[in-house]
């Protein structure tokens, strides 16, 4: 039960979470990086404190539209490049972009 400052109680025998524990680690939380331990106390506290769990659903929310706003195209060229200098290297050149005798490394601008 959410209390005048912000604790609430993780149930009998454990150790009280506090909103401001809960929110130092809700990136960690979304992200996975908790420990299993850890992970059920962030998710207890959320399940009891509204305040919390509206920070993390819209914490949660705009990861998802970062994500999806951060994704970059790379241009067709750019990308035939890339592989065919993979695969020159995959031939067993010297692997470094430019050293083969036609000079087909990414540097290049043809």
């Amino acid at each position: 039960m959410m209390g005048d400052y912000g604790t609430v109680a993780d149930g009998p025998g454990q150790n009280p979470g506090t909103c401001d524990e809960a929110l130092s680690t809700l990136y960690h939380f979304l992200d996975g990086e908790l420990t299993d331990e850890r992970t059920r106390q962030i998710q207890r506290h959320l399940d009891e404190c509204s305040p919390c769990l509206g920070a993390f659903d819209f914490e949660a929310e705009l990861k998802v539209v970062v994500a999806k706003g951060c994704r970059d195209t790379v241009p067709e060229r750019l990308r035939l490049r890339v592989a065919a200098v993979i695969a020159e290297a995959a031939k067993g050149s010297s692997g470094v972009p430019g050293s083969s005798p036609s000079g087909g490394g990414l540097g290049d601008e043809h």
